[in-house]
């Protein structure tokens, strides 16, 4: 099925039932700060031709600081490294590396950002390569009954749906319909192809027809966007058949699809079920599996790690660990709904509150 805007509807289902709060998200930035984490193993060789920075940036995002790291270094934008994209709403803490053999510190001009350390290493920091992130979030003036939020605290610290949060949908959820434009040209031009007739499918906005997928950056954002759509709505169901927490018949884990080329590695109940549930994105799978993305498998549970909480008047602070790649908005949708004048905003990033399932 593809169609109007509204068919992306990113309310998911909550596990854990009604959220029990109200309050006000992100105020400051320092009310969401996140601390990236580099593997235990990981070790930087202290020589080489990359410099290594340790940066604290407040309501900066990860690209921007590299363009100015590249900018003030003289280097090309691509050759600066850094493992993953934090968000701009935030008070966030990574590692960058940069091709130079300067051993100060570059200039970072009007970003409002702190250079914490400086290390040098033999290789380029890759996409991927921390292990993951810490979180420190203040909920402001919280409404709600403390039992009832400390009980729910509780059963948060034992798992939570691992949805991809809405930041990766873009402003509004504005990628979707993006990558479904994406996924139809392609698919209409594969189809002339084979066919040997010229391309009839769509255009995207200002690219000529025949446009390859690779020809623009964006598109890759539009692909990943798809695939954690379609992870979703297969995790959404299995919350609504509870069915999310303990693997259905053959499953080592309960997981869901990245989907892409390659052999199905779904065993046969979960494979049914998600062909099930995706019946309706035929031209979605089809097209993914031809943009040289492979499959690949992500689990259903999230559980953060070192969970803790603490009341510091009306408000109430978190801090837990998850793996790269988990969101922390899967932890707040099954607690909180957004309050105040923030509640509009798209820093918010919580659709409104869902009555979920009941446990």
């Amino acid at each position: 099925m593809s169609g109007p805007e509204s068919v992306f509807d990113l309310d998911f289902p909550q596990a854990h039932g009604a959220r029990v709060c109200r309050a006000r998200l992100r105020a400051l930035p320092e009310d969401f700060q996140v601390e990236e984490l580099l593997p235990a193993e990981f070790a930087f060789t202290g020589t080489g031709e990359h410099l290594c920075l340790l940066i604290r940036k407040r309501g900066e995002n990860t690209r921007w600081v590299a363009r100015q790291l590249a900018a003030s270094t003289g280097v090309a934008e691509p050759d600066v490294g850094y493992c993953g994209l934090k968000d701009r709403h935030a008070l966030t803490t990574q590692w960058f590396s940069v091709p130079t053999a300067a051993a100060a510190a570059p200039d970072l001009g009007a970003l409002d950002a702190e250079v914490l350390e400086l290390r040098r290493h033999r290789t380029k920091l890759r996409r991927g390569e921390h292990a993951a992130n810490r979180f420190l979030i203040r909920l402001r003036d919280v409404e709600g009954e403390r039992t009832a939020i400390e009980q729910r605290l509780a059963v948060i610290a034992r798992g939570v749906p691992n949805y991809f949060g809405a930041q990766r949908f873009g402003i509004d959820g504005g990628n979707l319909p993006a990558a479904d434009r994406l996924l139809h040209g392609f698919g209409s031009q594969r189809d002339a192809r084979q066919s040997g007739r010229p391309a009839t499918g769509r255009k995207s906005k200002g690219r000529p027809q025949g446009a390859r997928i690779g020809d623009d950056p964006r598109n890759g954002i539009f692909l990943s966007a798809a695939r954690s759509w379609l992870f979703n709505l297969v995790l959404a169901e299995r919350v609504r058949t509870d069915c999310w927490r303990h693997p259905l018949d053959g499953e080592a884990i309960p997981e869901g699809p990245l989907w892409g080329r390659g052999r199905p590695v779904a065993v046969a109940a979960v494979a049914a079920l998600e062909q099930e549930v995706l019946g309706a994105w035929q031209h979605w799978l089809h097209a993914l599996e031809h943009v040289g993305l492979a499959q690949e498998r992500r689990p259903l549970v999230l559980l953060p790690r070192a969970f803790n909480w603490r009341w510091e008047d009306a408000d109430l602070v978190l801090g837990f660990e998850l793996d790269k790649g988990a969101y922390a908005t899967a932890v707040l949708l099954e607690l909180v709904s957004p309050a105040g004048p923030e509640a509009a905003d798209r820093c918010a990033i919580l659709p409104p509150s869902h009555e979920g399932i009941r446990e």
